[in-house]
This record gives C-alpha cells, structure tokens and sequence, in this order.
C-alpha cells in the first residue's frame, strides 16, 4: 500500500461523541510516520489515528479553535513479521477523562504517554462527520501506511472494545480474528477489506470506499495465515531497499551484503520463488541465522552457514564451488528453492526446470546442508554491483504483477509460478503448522 489509499466522505453520524475503529495491520516500511485514518481541513482542523517514526501509536484531533487534544502509546510496534490489530475507541460521553480515548492493541490496552496525554472535554464531537476520510495516508497527501491491512471497521456511535473483533485462540492463546463480529454498524459504520481487498462495505450500510490513489493488491498474508518476507530489520549495513511488502529488494553497490526471510524454520520441507530483475552480481539460497557484522567481506556463498547459487551457475558454500550442473541466470528469470530440513536437502529450480537433474520429491540431485534453523535469504556477489528481485514466498505476486499462471500446490498453501515439490509448502505460520 505505499502509495495507495482509500476515500470515502461521511454523513450524518449516529453519535458523533461516540466511534470505535478497528483494523488488522501488518508493517513493511517502518521508518516513516504512516496514517491509518485521516481528516485534514487543510491545518486548521484535523484528526487522525497513525503509527509514528519511532513505532509508537498516535491520535491527535485539532478542532478549529486551535486546541488540540491527543494519546501517545508508551509502548512502539515495529515488528514486521506480525499482524497487530488495533482498536481506537472514541467516547467523549464518557465521566472519566481518561477513557475517552482508549488504545488496543492485540486486545491488551495501552498505556498512554503522560507527557503527551490531552484528554477531550466532555461530549466533544469527532471530526469525522460529514468530512472526507482517508484510510492509509495523511490526508494532506503524505504519511502514506506501507503494508497490508485486513478487516477493517468503523462502528458509528457503538464503544467496543477489542473483543469485540477478535478473540484467544482455546488452544494456542494467541489473538485471532473475528470475520463477522456481532456489531451495530451505525450511519458511518462500515466493515471492509473482509478477506481480500475489495472495498465494498460488508455491514450492509452500503458505505463503500474508492480507491482513489494508488494500486489495491491482494495478499494471501492475512491474521490468520501470516507469510514469510524479506526482512528490513536484518540489514545490517543498510544498504538495502524494500518495497511491495518487503517482497522487493534493491542493494547498492559499496558492500556485500545479504537479507533474510523473516520467519525461518529447522524441520519440515519449504519452497519459495525469486524473479531476478538485473542481469549479474544475484546469489540466492539459504544461511544458519542472521547477517552480521561480517558480512561485508562474506557474501552468502562464502559462509560456512551459508549456500549460495550464483548468477553464474555456481553452487557456493564455505567459499568453495560444490560442483553440480547448474544454469547461469539473469534478469526475467524465476529461480526457486526448496529447502528439506527432514532429511537436510537443498534444491534449485530455474524457471521451473529443476537443476542439476534434481527431483526435491524424490531427494535425487541434493545439495546436502547440515542441520540447523534455516532462513531464506538473497544478496550480491561482489561491492561493485547493485541487484533488484522480486520475491514471491507463497503470495503469488511478483512485486505488483500477478503469477503468469499458477502452478500445482498439494499443501493449498500459497500461490507461485511453478509446481510447488509434493510434500513442500509455502513459508507461512500455516505452513510451519502443516
């Protein structure tokens, strides 16, 4: 989403001294201060709900009179492999000064930052009503939100807490989602992205949203089934850029460097897919933990930990090239990799065509790997090169292009360009409990 955004203008509130704002968000792009919902009168009256730089979530409403009122969250949310759901509750009815605003996030309330803390007046109204509202930017044209958001409510004169939303897992304890909460919706109340991204509204109110900049892309990560990404936060030099959900990465020459995926896993067989969009200097494969200090003179092949296939058809661990037939690659193509921790095997497909005679379903043509906790990974080969690739680890997407037609899946988990190996799956949270 980190151009896009949504728009709808709304009507007649049922209690405009009353809301509750629901969504399920997962963080790309954790740097910049990101909007989630917006009203802007162009500085003299604004209101808004977003997650700062510092990771740290923040409402703030500025009537037009000037006087501004606002909640800080102590505590920052920064976690890119996770989904939060988060619940602002507006109800300026309420005795206590320091209810009328409350914050959730996976169902705990959060402390509010004294030193930030404005408490509304009595019977204050939101400025939501009748206004133009943005979903996914500051509405003066910024502060776009980068990365996915799911099932997202407004309840028009309701107070509800998050349970309302969601609900503990009986049997693993984490917090999971409600797909059709039992909710009054109100005037403005609307429910929408409800397991894809369609922005017509699902509480029967009819008060659908337009896209109004920016391309809406579907995901198959959703609260309930959260999949693997590139992740930004092991980047030790920082010389990596991500987009599209941290599912596209661009490296600037000047170190050699490699990234991870943020979920790994140390059992159980996992396929993902990279589409290469530069023509030299790419190694894609597997590596035992995450980057370190080091890793500006040792690329991934070059590590112990570490197996690398090269843009020049070359299979490299410990600095050595482990032999086999393997295909030179550049840019357009699809490279896969199947990784088999049950019996320590590792594969490499180009363009569908597995290498090396390989067969990941029959174990034939492995690469052997020694055991351990295995992330994906992609980096350069050398400090004078800049690489660009578009990851598909189950979403099946390229960047913002779709698979061209999708290949076989047993697991039914995730979707890619190639038949995913039998017994293989995407990595997911589904996929880690298959």
């Amino acid at each position: 989403m980190a151009s896009t955004y949504l728009s709808r203008t709304f009507g007649t509130a049922t209690n405009s001294k009353k809301y509750t704002f629901s969504a399920w968000i997962k963080r790309a792009n954790i740097s910049n201060t990101q909007s989630l919902i917006s009203y802007d009168s162009g500085g003299l009256a604004l209101e808004y709900l977003r997650i700062d730089s510092d990771g740290v979530i923040n409402f703030a409403q500025r009537t037009s009179g000037g006087s501004v009122y606002r909640a800080e969250t102590t505590s920052v949310f920064r976690d890119v492999s996770a989904w939060y759901h988060i619940v602002f509750i507006w109800d300026t009815t309420d005795s206590t000064a320091g209810d009328r605003f409350k914050i959730y996030v996976n169902n705990v309330r959060q402390p509010i930052d004294s030193g930030t803390q404005n408490d509304p007046p009595l019977n204050l109204d939101t400025l939501f009503t009748g206004n133009t509202v943005d979903l996914a930017r500051w509405q003066g044209g910024s502060e776009y939100f980068d990365g996915s958001m799911s099932h997202v409510h407004f309840i028009d004169g309701t107070a509800y807490d998050a349970s309302a939303f969601g609900e503990t897992d009986a049997t693993t304890g984490i917090w999971k989602i409600k797909t059709s909460p039992s909710v009054t919706y109100g005037n403005n109340g609307f429910f929408i992205l409800k397991d894809g991204n369609s922005v017509t509204d699902q509480s029967g109110n009819s008060n659908n949203f337009t896209v109004a900049g920016g391309t809406l892309t579907n995901t198959e990560d959703c609260p309930s089934n959260v999949f693997a990404t590139l992740n930004p936060l092991d980047n030790y030099f920082q010389g990596s850029t991500f987009s599209n959900g941290n599912n596209t990465i661009s490296t600037t020459n000047g170190n050699i460097i490699y990234n991870t995926s943020t979920l790994g896993f140390s059992s159980g067989k996992y396929y993902m897919e990279n589409k290469v969009n530069t023509s030299s200097g790419s190694v894609l494969g597997v590596v035992r933990g995450f980057a370190t200090a080091n890793d500006n003179s040792n690329k991934l092949g070059n590590r112990s930990d570490g197996w690398g296939y090269d843009y020049r058809g070359l299979i490299e661990n410990n600095g050595a090239d482990v032999g086999g037939t393997f295909a030179t690659y550049g840019a357009g193509d699809i490279i896969g990799i199947a990784l088999d921790l049950d019996n320590n095997r590792l594969f490499f497909s180009k363009n569908g065509t597995w290498q090396n005679s390989a067969d990941p379903t029959t174990s034939t043509g492995a690469l052997t790997v020694t055991a351990g906790t295995y992330f994906f990974a992609i980096g350069d080969n050398n400090a004078s090169v800049s690489i660009s690739h578009n990851t598909n680890f189950g979403n099946g997407y390229f960047g913002t292009t779709a698979v061209a037609s999708a290949g076989t899946n047993a697991s039914g988990n995730g979707i890619f360009e190639y038949d995913v190996p039998t017994g293989y799956t995407a990595l997911s949270t589904k996929g880690l409990n298959l």
